[in-house]
């Protein structure tokens, strides 16, 4: 199969080779449609009739961004104009070896005259002859990983209907689990007998007090410490009166409720939700990272006129701190809205470690900030390889567009942290689509915020004024269709990133196959799917695919890798706020994959 890419007016083409060539032309768009494309696609067509290769249409496929090994014929010249966002690389037409074949690339024909000028036809004519024309495929010379057609993963439930609003578990050495509850329940699974029980009871703030209103503060967090088969020691998140994260000791199957070290603590209202993030995880530096929500309320204030409707609470009047979300997420004083980095020691005190966002003592800031700008940042993840620090944020309600007056609907993210930084909340959300500032006092908008230049104006900032470059998400989608990453389909959202597989941690390469290996896995609560998303070697977005599309899960939580490669997932189930029957714990393994370590 000879392979031509071509873009005419937003269109392209894949090309056969062989006595009778075909080629596929598809005309997907992701933002402005170009009138030119069905002139585009008769021209092509007839091309085809002329020269003897037949042609067919479809949208089903996009391109998505340029590759380094590119042979360029024409470029655009950048400082010609303003707006452009490639540099001084903006490619226009080019060709390149593509797995074993040829493909061949323009970006011209965004007219309709394009197609009846001689000159661009002959373009065309030649570009697809040379694509399908060209010397027999090498297959040996293909570079895209064979995505299997049956990878051979069985889901095998361990624990079901015996939790009750489970929130994030440690997969152990030996293969047991442990799994934290909101409501303050710590139970251990274990592995050899399949017994479920009860560890111990952590007093929290599970119920807000007031009358109508739900909390979601509890025991939210949980983690191993990365000597645990040495040490004993689990880190758990909880919320006493402000949220504090504390260091246990495990004996057999009790928690040691008396070894408790107090690891950091900050304040957190509690009179009205939400967003309490609350996921644990160590990086290959050994810190200790953690998530934290922007503790505001997404809702509207009871009453009055003028409202948030879902978009960034952004409401500066006084009395009403919690509706305004740069008083946490945007200020560099607080600890909420953020991921914390912090180095434990052996005390169980922490110390700051060095390369965070803000240096010690630098005025203003919390030097425990890595990065800033979340807004529920629910589960997160560290690779252990490359140190990137993967999380899910449950993005705002809006459902449309209010640019004239707010600034865009909501998305909820994937995101990527390779290094600290400003991720962009409550000022910006997905693909760094800025919100404007406005006057809740009489409803008039103001300018859009500045995505290179943020600053926080609130009357409740105790921070910086002037804030880092927002960084935008790795990944963003809406509740209807998302033309970016149109695999993640519509509805309710709940974002949450998992772990990257890397074989080479384990024994034989681990329980997943080796196809999965440098993938992130990443999840969705409230649409119920695991996705498993394909990264370059430096880290850059690839694809996205299904994993086990087949398999039902009730609401996943928490996904984590165990101590064999396997793939465990924790499902609160069907249900808020109460004890689900289909609330379980699972482990995903490859058929014939070796057993847990005992």
């Amino acid at each position: 199969m000879k392979r031509l890419a071509l873009a005419v007016g937003l269109a392209g083409l894949l090309g056969c080779g062989g006595p009778n060539p075909r080629v596929l032309l598809f005309s997907r768009t992701a933002a402005f449609r170009h009138q030119s494309i069905p002139v585009a696609q008769t021209a092509i067509m007839t091309l085809g009739r002329e020269h003897r290769f037949r042609v067919d249409t479809t949208e089903d496929v996009r391109f998505k961004r340029l590759v380094p090994d590119l042979n360029v014929l024409l470029s655009i010249d950048e400082t010609s104009y303003q707006g452009g966002t490639n540099g001084t690389v903006h490619p226009m037409t080019w060709y390149h070896p593509f797995d074993g074949g040829r493909a061949w690339y323009t970006a011209l024909g965004h007219t309709d005259e394009s197609y009846a000028d001689p000159n661009f036809l002959t373009l065309l004519t030649n570009g697809i002859r040379w694509a399908v024309e060209g010397p027999a495929l090498d297959y040996r010379k293909a570079t895209a990983v064979r995505v299997p057609s049956d990878p051979g993963l069985v889901k095998t439930v361990l624990s079901q209907g015996q939790f009750t609003e489970p929130t994030e578990m440690a997969v152990l050495p030996n293969g047991d689990v442990v799994v934290v509850e909101r409501r303050g329940r710590v139970l251990r699974y274990r592995a050899a007998d399949r017994s479920l029980t009860v560890m111990g009871q952590i007093p929290v703030n599970w119920q807000s007090g007031v009358k109508g209103v739900n909390a979601e503060e509890g025991l939210l967090g949980l983690t191993a410490d990365p000597g645990f088969a040495e040490n004993q020691y689990l880190y758990l998140f909880y919320s006493p009166v402000g949220p504090s994260v504390a260091r246990f000791t495990l004996t057999d199957d009790s928690l040691a409720l008396g070894s408790e070290k107090v690891v950091l603590e900050f304040f957190s209202q509690r009179k009205i939700c939400c967003h309490t993030g609350g996921s644990l995880a160590f990086g290959p530096d050994g810190n200790l990272y953690l998530s934290t929500g922007d503790n505001s309320t997404p809702f509207d204030v009871p009453g009055r006129r003028i409202a948030n409707h879902g978009f960034a609470p952004l409401d500066n009047r006084p009395g009403l701190e919690p509706y305004d979300a740069r008083r946490s997420s945007a200020n560099s004083n607080d600890l909420r809205g953020k991921i914390i980095r912090i180095r434990i020691s052996p005390d169980g005190s922490s110390t700051i470690p060095p390369g965070n966002l803000f240096p010690p003592g630098t005025p203003n800031t919390r030097p425990e900030i890595f990065a800033m700008g979340t807004r529920n940042a629910y589960r997160l993840s560290v690779d252990p390889k490359s140190g990137f620090v993967y999380w899910g944020d449950v993005g705002p309600d809006a459902d449309f567009d209010s640019l004239a007056t707010r600034g865009p609907r909501g998305y909820d993210e994937i995101n990527q942290a390779r290094r600290p930084g400003f991720f962009g909340w409550p000022l910006f959300v997905g693909e760094n689509y800025p919100y404007r500032q406005y006057d809740y006092a009489n409803g008039t908008p103001g300018l859009f915020f500045d995505p290179l230049r943020p600053v926080n104006t609130s009357a409740a900032n105790t921070g910086l004024h002037d804030l880092p470059p927002a960084t935008a998400a790795f990944i963003w989608y809406p509740y209807r269709e998302s033309s970016d990453f149109p695999l993640v389909g519509t509805g309710g959202r709940s974002a949450m990133a998992g772990p990257v597989f890397r074989a080479d941690r384990y024994p034989g390469g681990g329980a997943l196959p080796r196809y999965y290996d440098g993938k992130l896995i990443i999840y969705d609560w409230i649409r119920n799917w695991i996705k498993a998303v394909t990264l370059t070697d430096a880290g850059d977005y690839e694809a996205m695919e299904p994993f086990l599309p087949g398999v039902k899960f009730a609401a996943p939580i928490d996904v984590e890798l165990g101590p064999d490669g396997s793939l465990y997932v924790l499902e609160y189930g069907i249900g808020w706020f109460k004890q689900n029957s289909d609330a379980g714990l699972s482990r995903i393994a490859a058929v014939g994959s070796p057993k847990l370590p005992q």
